[in-house]
């Protein structure tokens, strides 16, 4: 093929890539429509293809250093199982893991750790290829069901694990009370999530809101929450004991979304596997991805982790003492 027919063919993908971009957002309308956008991920297989089967951000070490995409996606469950303090917990424990997509951290929580998993995803198509993916003799199990009304019962948890769910809740201070609800008194909340900078302390200038704007309608997001704001909003449960810990790992998994896309370029396979629709679907992730990368290295966004403790259950005696 001559070089100026190439270059002609790679430009109007290019610019095709950018128009299936602008014109085919996937804003927030309910759960169905995170639901569906899950599915339709979940169906192609591309994501699977390049993220594997953990669909969440690296853990590069602090300071970062350079490691394969998919360890350090690995490597951050290890991180976050010890900055929870899970590593203590005997085998047997009882975990939810909620967001679960295609099961990768509930496979490693179970394996590694010989913790019971439940894990929990809007997405049908997710439930079933977590089950496909994960062996009959692994204490893991999966299930359909929405973070914002959660099935359990309360108490029914020893851990709730959550990776990267928050932007997709509509009303974070429900998501707060349904993820300590369903824990065991002295039971332990860890959560990983992308949030906003706390715009009460410093509000977002114009071009930082329309950079927002295209995160949360480019992935379905109807809000990011600040750490502080989540914090606040675990506290106000009345269900945690003591402090709400946080910490913010913004610079441990910042080279996530640049490795994100030079996976596309190191990894030509994808293009004879999935053909130039699969090229298409993926180049329009790209844009995102790099507003992504600028909204997380200028501090619009940091990566927050959250650790709570289930405050104790008073007794019906004690409780009717009190009124007494």
């Amino acid at each position: 093929m001559p070089l100026f027919l190439l270059l002609g063919t790679l430009f109007a993908v290019l610019i095709a890539g950018i128009l299936l971009y602008l014109l085919t957002p996937r804003r927030y309308q309910s759960a169905d429509s995170v639901a569906q956008s899950y599915d339709e991920w979940t169906d192609d297989g591309i994501l699977e293809f390049y993220w594997g089967d953990h669909i969440h951000l690296g853990h590069y070490g602090s300071p970062p250093q350079r490691k394969d995409f998919r360890v350090a996606k690995s490597d951050f469950v290890h991180e976050m199982v010890r900055w929870g303090g899970l590593d203590q917990l005997p085998a047997g424990t009882t975990v939810l893991d909620v967001g679960c997509g295609i099961g990768g951290s509930s496979r490693i929580l179970a394996k590694d750790y010989g913790f019971a998993v439940t894990g929990i995803t809007i997405s049908p198509q997710q439930v079933k290829r977590a089950q496909e993916l994960t062996p009959e003799d692994l204490n893991a199990q999966f299930q359909v069901d929405d973070a914002m009304a959660m099935s359990f019962p309360d108490a029914s948890f020893d851990v709730v694990w959550s990776i990267e769910a928050g932007p997709h809740m509509p009303d974070k201070a429900i998501f707060a009370q349904e993820l300590i609800r369903v824990l065991k008194p002295g039971g332990i909340l860890v959560v990983a999530d992308w949030n906003q900078r706390d715009d009460r302390q410093k509000p977002l200038n114009f071009w930082e809101r329309l950079v927002m704007k295209q995160l949360l309608d480019q992935w379905s997001h109807p809000a990011f929450a600040s750490i502080e704001g989540f914090a606040e909003l675990l506290a106000a449960t009345g269900l945690a004991t003591g402090e709400v810990k946080t910490d913010d790992w913004t610079q441990e998994t910042l080279p996530s979304w640049l490795d994100s896309i030079w996976q596309g370029i190191i990894r030509p396979d994808g293009l004879i596997k999935f053909g130039w629709f699969g090229f298409l679907k993926s180049l329009r992730e790209v844009p995102t991805l790099l507003l992504m990368r600028l909204a997380f290295g200028t501090g619009l966004c940091r990566f927050g982790m959250f650790r709570a403790v289930r405050a104790e259950v008073r007794s019906l005696s004690t409780t009717a003492a009190i009124k007494c």
